[in-house]
């Protein structure tokens, strides 16, 4: 296939038009779907539409498509949140396509390391049990089931954490005097965002070379650490000498997510751990 592919991004948000403008000027042809177009970039063709209304969007586009990704996010953080924004909102996708007699090469769907439930800090891969209790992670996964049995070849896309311009929430904790735990360690995943959409943009360019694709990656850097050893490395950069009064909850789960089978296609990250990723974010910052 040529470079000049057409996408549809639905539920083009922060990540997914960072992915488009990536792919755009790459020379292929991306389509975004989301409420507010006036927040697309020129580069992006607009479709204006709601993951939440039956009907198609007016603007959807003709001809064939040769990609779709579905990156949505919940408008309301609860477990009917989620369930309208991952499984009845690829439902109506998956729904429109059909009515357009459109059927992509493939479909990746960017899902979360929220599916494993594990909390042990035990390493994780791909064919690890993803059997999380919250409502999140269900949903999720059965968001995944979805696509993957959607008829279409698809590839899900498990990604850890993210962080990066405008996900600053660590930073704002730590300038508090965030308290983590120590004993045990709790293990948390992250990525850096440009990561996650050149871990994306990635496997849509090998498909579109030929190169054959798992159903399933991890995307997450190359060092899981320990929640207090990230805050203590923070606290260094940031001049930071004061303790919050107590320490935070402990966060459920706890695991190292491992980026192996991205890494054996020939992927790699710009930010191989949280050093280097939150030492970008602070000197754009500065």
């Amino acid at each position: 296939m040529s470079t000049c592919a057409s996408l549809l991004i639905a539920g083009c948000g922060d990540v997914g038009t960072r992915l488009g403008l990536r792919l755009a000027a790459a020379g292929w042809k991306v389509y975004g779907l989301r409420r507010a177009v006036e927040r697309l970039p020129a580069q992006i063709l607009a479709v204006a539409g709601d993951l939440q209304a039956a009907a198609c969007p007016p603007a959807w586009p003709a001809g064939g498509l040769d990609y779709l990704v579905y990156c949505a996010a919940p408008s309301e953080r609860d477990e009917a949140g989620y369930r309208a924004a991952y499984v009845a909102g690829l439902r109506r996708v998956l729904g429109w396509l059909a009515e357009h007699g459109q059927r992509p090469k493939r479909l990746l769907f960017v899902s979360s390391s929220s599916v494993y439930g594990q909390q042990a800090g035990e390493w994780i891969d791909e064919g690890s049990a993803a059997e999380a209790t919250g409502f999140s992670g269900r949903i999720m996964r059965e968001a995944e089931q979805l696509a993957l049995a959607s008829g279409i070849a698809a590839s899900v896309v498990r990604l850890a954490g993210i962080y990066g311009p405008g996900r600053e929430w660590l930073l704002g904790q730590v300038r508090q005097g965030y308290q983590v735990v120590s004993e045990p360690p709790l293990y948390g995943n992250r990525i850096h965002v440009e990561d996650a959409v050149g871990l994306l943009a990635f496997l849509l360019q090998a498909d579109a070379r030929g190169v054959a694709l798992a159903d399933c990656y991890l995307g997450v850097d190359d060092e899981p650490a320990p929640l207090h050893e990230v805050v203590a490395w923070l606290r260094g950069q940031l001049g930071v000498s004061h303790w919050a009064e107590q320490s935070s909850v402990r966060r459920a789960g706890s695991k190292r997510c491992s980026n192996a089978q991205a890494r054996a296609l020939g992927w790699a990250p710009q930010y191989p751990s949280y050093r280097e990723g939150y030492a970008a974010l602070l000197k754009a910052e500065r």
